[in-house]
C-alpha cells in the first residue's frame, strides 16, 4: 500500500506561485510513475501533468504548459508541482497519484490509470 499526501496549497493572487508537494510512504514510489490532477468544483477530475519513474519524461495539460514543472525527488520519495503565473482557473483541488503498472501511450492522462490517490490540496487564485 501507498499513501499520498499533498501539501502547499493555499490562497494565491492571480500570477503568483505556489509549490505543491506529495510525499509517499508504506511503499518507494521510485519505480511508479506520478500524475497531478485537478477538480474544480462541478467539474469533473482533469489530468495536469506526469512524470515517468526516472523522471525524464515529463507532460503537461495544454492548460498549464508553459506554467507548471512537475518533478520528483526519489531519494525523499516526493513529487512536487511547481505552479507559476497562476490564474483564477486553476482554483480546484489538486491530487497527486501513483502508478505501477506500464501506461501506453497517452493513458498517463486517465485517472483510472493510477490506483493510488492523496486526499488532496487546496488551491485557490483570486484576481
Amino acid at each position: 500500500q501507498v499513501q499520498l499526501v499533498e501539501s502547499g496549497g493555499g490562497l494565491v493572487q492571480a500570477g503568483g506561485s505556489l509549490r505543491l508537494s506529495c510525499i509517499a510512504s508504506g511503499r518507494t514510489v521510485s519505480s511508479a510513475a506520478m500524475g497531478w490532477f485537478r477538480q474544480a468544483p462541478g467539474k469533473e477530475r482533469e489530468f495536469v501533468a506526469h512524470i515517468r519513474s526516472t523522471g525524464d519524461s515529463t507532460y503537461y495539460s495544454d492548460s498549464v504548459k508553459g506554467r507548471f514543472t512537475i518533478s520528483r525527488d526519489n531519494a525523499k520519495n516526493t513529487v512536487y508541482l511547481q505552479m507559476n503565473s497562476l490564474k483564477p482557473e486553476d482554483t480546484a483541488a489538486y491530487y497527486c497519484a501513483a502508478n505501477f503498472l506500464p501506461l501506453i501511450g497517452s493513458a498517463y492522462r486517465s485517472a483510472g490509470r493510477y490506483s493510488y490517490w492523496g486526499q488532496g490540496t487546496q488551491v485557490t487564485v483570486s484576481l
